[in-house]
């Protein structure tokens, strides 16, 4: 089944191009664990990456975007409560190789979740004004990568 391009509102795409990062943050977990990269390094990685992009990401999703279908539809529930689990499994210390390997997973069937599912939802019933304040306070910034330790390449 091919799938073909989702048609993103212009106040979104800077969300969306922040789910592209937290996809490569997949893509380099994956790519550490089969170059045998020490898990630590790896996990230096993503624990930079969690306080620095998903945080805020999740933050802006919680505030503006998930409250215009309502924090109590099932699909809002459920990408909070996943959320959630990621903020669990980055502050994990403990079996980091499963940790690690748990993020890569799940945090790219979220994704693809939010993408394809939730935020088509999202755009069919938000209204202008919702939009542009997402867009104002959600500009699309360069992402500067943490690159002292490219354990990827």
């Amino acid at each position: 089944m091919k799938l073909r391009p989702i048609k993103r509102r212009k106040e979104l795409q800077p969300l969306s191009r922040d789910h592209h990062y937290g996809l490569l943050l997949c893509w380099k977990i994956r790519t550490g664990f089969l170059k045998g990269v020490e898990p630590e390094r790896i996990k230096n990685y993503a624990d930079w990456f969690h306080s620095a992009h998903l945080v805020p990401h999740f933050k802006l999703e919680e505030a503006l975007v998930f409250p215009i279908l309502n924090n109590n539809h099932r699909m809002v529930k459920k990408a909070i409560t996943q959320h959630r689990r990621f903020h669990r499994l980055f502050g994990q210390t403990e079996d980091i190789s499963k940790s690690l390997s748990l993020i890569e997973k799940e945090l790219e069937k979220h994704i693809r979740f939010e993408e394809r599912v939730l935020f088509n939802e999202i755009q069919k019933i938000a209204t202008e004004k919702q939009l542009e304040t997402i867009l104002k306070l959600h500009t699309d910034e360069k992402f500067i990568d943490n690159t002292s330790d490219p354990f990827w390449n």
